[in-house]
């Protein structure tokens, strides 16, 4: 009977490790994009008005899809002073879903963007709507199905600005710092005409890249890993999102972003380009990595 109880279990192995891929809400998930990069919006400059707009319409969202403050407030305020702007009051927006461990993941996305610039408003569909869009769709997916980890929802401002949400909130962590597992960045996903959504990170992390290689393509969309040797120069990516000031305190990462396009950082990066099949598919491709991460605890809290 021993025998016969082992065999059956070597056979379902297999099975095992076959969870079912998530999924996600595409029309929401292009609405948000949408209304995140309208010309109300104004571009979503950190202190602007249209920025005030963008949280607010991001702290509607975060109460549908179910997140939960840390306190009594989602916001996060926090000064920036750089050579381009000085802001008072800029605000991240930070919530979560509890899960069984304590220990946690933090996925970030920024919302802000660069504003107006020679009256055109620069909307950033790509640069980070899309981001931050698919930030949602998973928390929506996980407030559905309760996570191992506790999982850390941070949309963040000021990026454009020197990742500075990024840095409030590692000096202002919600959590104890050695409770943060990973970070999932996500900035610039939505655009892309090859169907290549890039993975960068495992050079840094390669506890992580099995976990990536496991998430399968979909029609539209597939992994690429890369962009994260230091001898790439510029198009090495280690220090050019919000991911960096995790890696800076020794937190695991994968950024994940599509490579420069003739829209980045110019006012004809609206909705309108946003690639309607690729980027629901790399949304996706990102959630399957989340979900696959937050159900492996062994290698997330193995010690270097």
């Amino acid at each position: 009977m021993k025998k016969i109880l082992t065999l059956c279990l070597l056979l379902a192995l297999p099975l095992l490790g076959m969870a079912q891929r998530p999924t996600l809400d595409r029309e929401q998930l292009l609405k948000d994009v949408e209304v995140l990069s309208a010309d109300a919006m104004q571009g979503r400059q950190s202190g602007s008005e249209g920025s005030k707009k963008a949280q607010a319409y991001l702290l509607k969202r975060f109460r549908q899809v179910g997140l939960k403050p840390f306190g009594e407030s989602y916001k996060q305020h926090f000064r920036i002073e750089s050579k381009r702007l000085t802001v008072e009051q800029a605000t991240n927006l930070v919530g979560y879903i509890p899960g069984s461990s304590e220990k946690a993941i933090v996925v970030t996305a920024h919302y802000d963007h660069v504003g107006q610039r020679d009256g055109q408003i620069y909307n950033g569909a790509d640069d980070n709507a899309s981001g931050v869009s698919a930030l949602l769709a998973a928390a929506a997916y996980f407030a559905q199905h309760k996570p191992t980890h506790t999982l850390i929802f941070a949309a963040l401002d000021g990026e454009e600005l020197g990742l500075q949400g990024a840095k409030a909130f590692l000096e202002n962590p919600p959590v104890p710092l050695q409770h943060i597992l990973l970070n999932v960045n996500m900035d610039m996903l939505s655009i892309n005409d090859k169907g290549e959504l890039y993975a960068s990170g495992a050079h840094h992390n390669p506890q992580l890249k099995p976990y990536l290689g496991q998430v399968k393509p979909l029609p539209h969309a597939k992994l690429v890993l890369g962009h994260d040797l230091p001898e790439q120069g510029h198009d090495d990516w280690t220090a050019q999102s919000d991911h960096y000031p995790f890696h800076r305190r020794g937190i695991p990462y994968i950024y994940f972003g599509v490579e420069d396009h003739p829209h980045y950082h110019q006012p004809t990066d609206d909705y309108a380009q946003v690639n309607k099949t690729f980027y629901p598919d790399a949304a996706a491709l990102v959630l399957d990595f989340i979900q696959r991460m937050d159900a492996n605890a062994a290698v997330l809290e193995m010690k270097e």
